[in-house]
């Protein structure tokens, strides 16, 4: 079973990334939609994906053409594996569904939010009943907290407090969210941001900035 691999990632076209394994050896990866942002950012360096494989079927079966896909995780590995046990919903249905990230989409079928599966590509409304029916207690293990809803007295829900870290939509906030579709725990991405933002030279630093010495601190430490 082809479980991981890591390569330079050198093109990204819509879903699809190429990654280089070595010299004349590249494969062509398929990603969920809010990865594949994620990784604009790396092209040209080194990522891991956690990858599925499985053959699609052409012409009534006639044909069957591998696929693979790739995820930031393991555990995103599995809940989309979760998903394609519902029944309507194939690999690809699956993967075009993840335009978010697991945690979001497991916590909102734990609360029961089918409203929320509809705003996913292919989820339409008699779907997203069946996908919470199905996976409200199977997808707990997958639902991030900070995502999770209670309600409050008013009988609207209150988020949860965010995750700590660098503000999203910060060039720190947006290495982090990086870091972290690469397999890196938040509090360990936000971490290594930090001190790869302390060493950074006064003024104004990118994400991709900080993203190249994150790498570089990495590869300095293995020496």
């Amino acid at each position: 079973m082809l479980a991981r691999l890591r390569g330079t990632l050198e093109s990204l076209d819509g879903h699809a990334a190429d990654l280089a394994l070595g010299p004349g050896l590249a494969v062509t990866v398929l990603l969920p939609a809010y990865l594949a942002a994620d990784l604009l950012p790396l092209l040209g360096h080194a990522v891991t994906v956690h990858t599925h494989l499985y053959l699609e079927s052409h012409n009534q079966g006639a044909h069957l053409a591998p696929r693979l896909l790739g995820f930031a995780s393991p555990a995103e590995r599995q809940f989309f594996e979760l998903l394609t046990t519902v029944k309507g919903i194939g690999p690809r249905k699956a993967l075009r569904a993840m335009a978010r990230p697991a945690p979001h989409i497991a916590a909102a079928i734990v609360r029961k939010d089918a409203r929320a599966l509809t705003e996913l590509p292919e989820i339409g409304k008699r779907l997203a009943d069946t996908i919470v029916l199905e996976l409200h207690q199977k997808a707990a293990p997958f639902a991030d907290p900070a995502h999770l809803v209670s309600p409050a007295a008013d009988g609207r829900p209150t988020p949860a407090a965010p995750p700590p870290g660098p503000p999203p939509g910060t060039p720190e906030g947006d290495a982090v969210e990086a870091l972290v579709a690469l397999g890196e725990s938040r509090d360990e991405a936000a971490h290594r941001v930090t001190v790869a933002a302390a060493r950074a030279p006064a003024g104004a630093i990118s994400a991709d900035q900080l993203l190249a010495a994150v790498f570089a601190g990495a590869r300095q430490s293995s020496r």
